[in-house]
């Protein structure tokens, strides 16, 4: 049996000053992505990218990342409460971001970052794809320390158990995510891009990926309390993740056309 380490979700405290775990997260996700991207500048050349245009593609990915990751959270799980408290939307330090919403704000911010450079979207985006697993490890790691989105109950050898939750032993799916969608995910987009591909399949292994990763993790991680389960007993991950896998499947195959 396993019980959680109960690391002190600060990491940094100094007088008034608090630096917490998840946000160093981030920052860890962040240095990640520049310095993977000025390794693929060097190693990869055939993307065509340079550090001033890795820069502003940093600079926008980051901030769709922030508010599309806190907006699809705001309209993916919570749209009813924040209608209400319309204050709170912004409220970051109060947790609540989501993956896919952070997607779609990635998604948006490169493509203002390419209409600078005149440079090809797609392309672009093949090149950042290989870029973001690390940065989704960090994050789950960061979910893990804080004892937050934790799983559903289980027997197997395992389980942990996490106090601040409960006595229950549960599934530390947190980890299971950081794996496969951080490290594998990472292993197999690097290697996969150690060569030039056709125009899109980087990103479209991404998607695919990404989202059956996440679909099948999903039966090991309790759903959002406020939510619970919709359609044959799926969550809102789960279905959020479908889509992802479907426009991944159709990028992939007309990307060798």
């Amino acid at each position: 049996m396993l019980i959680h380490p109960q690391i002190d979700p600060i990491a940094i405290s100094i007088g008034p000053l608090k630096v917490h775990w998840y946000g160093l997260m981030y920052f860890f996700g962040f240095l990640s992505f520049i310095y993977l991207g000025k390794k693929q500048i060097v190693t990869k050349p055939w993307f065509n990218l340079n550090e001033k245009m890795l820069d502003d593609t940093f600079f926008y990915g980051a901030l769709g990342v922030i508010l599309g990751g806190r907006l699809g959270y705001v309209l993916f799980y919570q749209p009813v409460y924040y209608i209400t408290h319309p204050d709170e939307i912004f409220a970051f330090w109060h947790g609540g971001m989501s993956f896919h919403g952070g997607l779609i704000g990635v998604l948006i911010g490169i493509y203002w970052a390419t209409r600078k450079y005149k440079a090809n979207w797609l392309h672009t985006m093949d090149f950042i794809a290989p870029l973001v697993p690390l940065g989704l490890f960090f994050g789950r790691i960061g979910n893990f320390i804080n004892q937050e989105l934790w799983g559903r109950p289980t027997e197997l050898f395992l389980g942990m158990i996490f106090p601040s939750i409960d006595d229950t032993l549960r599934h530390p799916s947190q980890l299971y995510e950081a794996f496969f969608e951080g490290i594998v995910l990472f292993l197999i987009l690097w290697i996969f891009s150690s060569k030039e591909r056709a125009t899109g399949q980087i990103s479209a292994l991404f998607l695919i990926l990404y989202g059956f990763f996440r679909f099948c993790i999903e039966f090991t991680r309790a759903p959002d309390s406020f939510l619970g389960y919709f359609f044959f007993d799926l969550t809102m991950g789960q279905l959020l993740s479908i889509p992802m896998v479907l426009v991944g499947l159709w990028i992939f195959n007309r990307s060798k056309v």
